[in-house]
């Protein structure tokens, strides 16, 4: 009798067991399984991706992932497929800069259609007893209930905010400050709070402002607010520092620059950056975790009315014209051999469109661009991150030329960068994405050599051929042209003559034969 009862108490929790484990969907019964469907998983994958607006996948093809591509496909998505797969995340990233959300790779191989998958999971034979019975269930688990109607958008996103209170200490500060800057960084572009909506509140406020990272451009090409030159300096007499999304980590020498007895307010989204280095170097008057976009709205709506002090502004503008006039006379110095780069530069900067986006792809080429390129817009200079990523520049302009077709995109190109991503040329050339990109060839990691020689005294793995990446462009489907020192005299016409083949649809590479400067010299390299 003891048995008995206890054989029907274990019957009843196991059955309870299995319609817990039914209810959670963590077991299912053949019966509930559509075995002769032809949906799969991949179906499901690209409804999500659709409702949450995903226009573009950029991808390199694999069977894993067959079911989502061609499940997008039919819905509508575009599939951008390139010739390395680091190029599609730098695309998708780019897009997300530019325009909204990023596709997500799932490699799950139950994304195909159920009897596939049971023909390559399941047991072969006959299933024999309990044991023999599970693992026919597992392919059919996924499957289970895989239809019934689901919510597909996208959860709600928490973004930390500053307090009113916050604000309004911050609005005193600055009001009493006689030489205050503002220090943007790329943090400050982020979603929800559109950048023209900061680019206007800035120009209200009238503080003079440097900008780093993805927030170049955020001014405009001219603006009287936009200080290039002489940071260093500047931080030193500045009275109230804000840092909008600007990190102290070494690009901020980890906040020795700061002045000590400035009021320094700090607004980041991130606990860990915002707080980078404080107690060692440098020391917030208010710290803020937070949006530095909306903050910086909010902050002007305190300060309606007030006007940072015109000497302020007028004499940081005039130390950033001399100091560019400086780096205009260097750039009509000769180099030993081939081009300067700076000349090159200038005469890029004078000619590119105004609708146009820059792509930051290498280490000294690029270095020297940052400081005579000018953005001519907010999200219009794609910025590699604080560590200078090698190899975006594929990416990133595939990315912008999809979100902006009718802009001009410039990648400025490394010679040793110009390795990572040169065949997506041919990605350029099947999705018809026209861009130009502009490389600095001087046969060298230059970036790196520039220190490791005199400290070292070795240009070990340093060096590189003037290499015909003309060609490359050409053997893959765009046009390439090289320039050298005998076509000095006539680099505008090549400029031009590169932007009306986009126009016309051909992705241009300018291989440009550049000599050395010490326009950089002392730069962080090693």
């Amino acid at each position: 009798c003891f048995f008995h009862c206890w054989f029907n108490l274990a019957g009843t929790f196991f059955l309870s067991f299995l319609e817990l484990e039914q209810k959670l969907l963590f077991f299912c019964f053949p019966s509930q399984t559509e075995t002769k469907s032809s949906r799969y998983g991949g179906e499901r994958v690209a409804e999500v991706l659709q409702a949450h607006g995903v226009k573009f996948v950029f991808t390199l093809v694999g069977g894993h992932i067959s079911p989502i591509l061609v499940a997008c496909e039919k819905i509508g998505i575009r599939i951008v497929d390139t010739r390395h797969e680091a190029t599609a995340v730098f695309a998708a990233d780019a897009v997300a800069r530019l325009s909204g959300p990023v596709f997500v790779e799932f490699p799950i191989d139950t994304l195909y259609p159920f009897h596939l998958v049971e023909r390559e999971f399941a047991a072969k034979g006959s299933p024999k007893g309990l044991v023999g019975n599970v693992p026919p269930q597992s392919p059919e688990k996924p499957f289970c209930w895989a239809w019934e109607p689901r919510i597909l958008s996208p959860l709600p996103v928490r973004i930390p905010h500053a307090t009113d209170h916050q604000v309004q200490q911050c609005a005193e500060l600055v009001s009493r400050a006689k030489k205050p800057v503002i220090l943007l960084g790329s943090q400050a572009t982020l979603p929800p709070t559109p950048v023209d909506h900061i680019r206007t509140a800035l120009e209200s406020m009238g503080i003079p402002c440097f900008l780093g990272g993805m927030a170049r451009g955020m001014l405009g090409r001219d603006s009287p607010l936009h200080i290039r030159q002489n940071r260093r300096d500047a931080l030193k007499e500045a009275d109230l520092v804000v840092l909008a999304g600007t990190v102290c980590d070494f690009r901020m020498n980890y906040g020795r620059v700061l002045n000590r007895r400035s009021k320094i307010i700090a607004v980041n989204r991130d606990k860990k950056q915002l707080l980078k280095n404080t107690d060692m170097f440098w020391k917030p008057t208010i710290a803020i975790q937070g949006d530095a976009g909306s903050f910086l709205l909010r902050l002007s709506k305190g300060l309606a009315g007030h006007r940072c002090p015109e000497d302020w502004l007028q004499s940081l503008k005039e130390g950033d014209i001399t100091k560019e006039r400086a780096n205009r006379a260097k750039a009509v110095e000769k180099t030993e051999q081939h081009l300067n780069p700076l000349n090159v530069l200038h005469h890029v900067e004078d000619l590119m469109d105004e609708d146009s986006i820059i792509v930051a792809d290498g280490g000294d080429f690029v270095g020297s661009a940052a400081y005579i390129l000018r953005p001519r817009g907010p999200l219009c200079w794609l910025d590699p991150g604080a560590f200078g990523t090698l190899g975006v520049g594929g990416g990133f302009a595939l990315g912008a030329k999809l979100c902006r077709p009718q802009s001009e995109v410039w990648i400025i190109y490394g010679d040793g960068s110009l390795g990572f991503s040169v065949a997506e040329f041919d990605t350029f050339t099947r999705h018809k994405t026209p861009v130009i990109a502009l490389v600095g060839n001087d046969a060298c990691w230059s970036q790196i050599s520039r220190e490791q020689v005199p400290i070292l005294g070795s240009n070990v793995a340093c060096g590189l051929a003037f290499t015909d990446y003309h060609i490359v462009a050409d053997g893959y489907g765009g046009k390439g042209i090289l320039i050298g020192r005998e076509d000095e005299a006539s680099l505008d016409e090549i400029i031009r003559k590169a932007q009306q083949e986009a126009q016309q649809g051909k992705a241009m590479l300018l291989n440009v034969l550049i000599g050395k400067t010490n326009f950089r010299q002392g730069s962080i390299s090693v």
